[in-house]
């Protein structure tokens, strides 16, 4: 069963999260990251070049690891209820691996590598694991 061979429940709160989930919370961060992104810049960030068509990825970056650091997840995984936790399970990821772990997505590194159990590089490298909050 997935995520038994590190340890997590085969189903229920703590079990390893599905792609569908996983894919969900992505498309809804991405969404409101171009929202917000377009409210604050205008409709530049869809249509324009420059500094302004990076806005989104600004946006989706500080709105992740605020929220990853904070609550466990982006906004999109905690609509999508799931949350990223430590392996070790020594506590919340912190600060810097919610830095480090956003830099990597926003790289698209996870999406080019990925390990057992539906860990990307970035969860490799730092200890953790996606999982379901309920």
């Amino acid at each position: 069963m997935p995520g038994t061979s590190i340890g997590l429940p085969t189903e229920g709160r703590g079990s390893l999260a599905s792609w569908g989930k996983r894919i969900g919370a992505l498309i809804i961060d991405w969404g409101a990251s171009m929202v917000l992104a377009s409210t604050i810049v205008g409709p530049a960030v869809i249509r324009g070049g420059g500094w302004k068509m990076w806005m989104p990825m600004a946006v989706f970056f500080v709105e992740s690891v605020l929220f990853t650091a904070m609550a466990g997840g982006s906004f999109g995984q905690i609509v999508a209820r799931v949350a990223v936790v430590r392996l070790d399970g020594l506590g919340p990821i912190g600060w810097w691996r919610a830095a480090a772990r956003t830099a990597m997505k926003c790289l698209v590194i996870p999406a080019l590598v990925i390990g057992a159990e539906r860990r990307g590089l970035d969860d490799l490298v730092l200890g953790t694991v996606v999982v379901n909050r309920k």
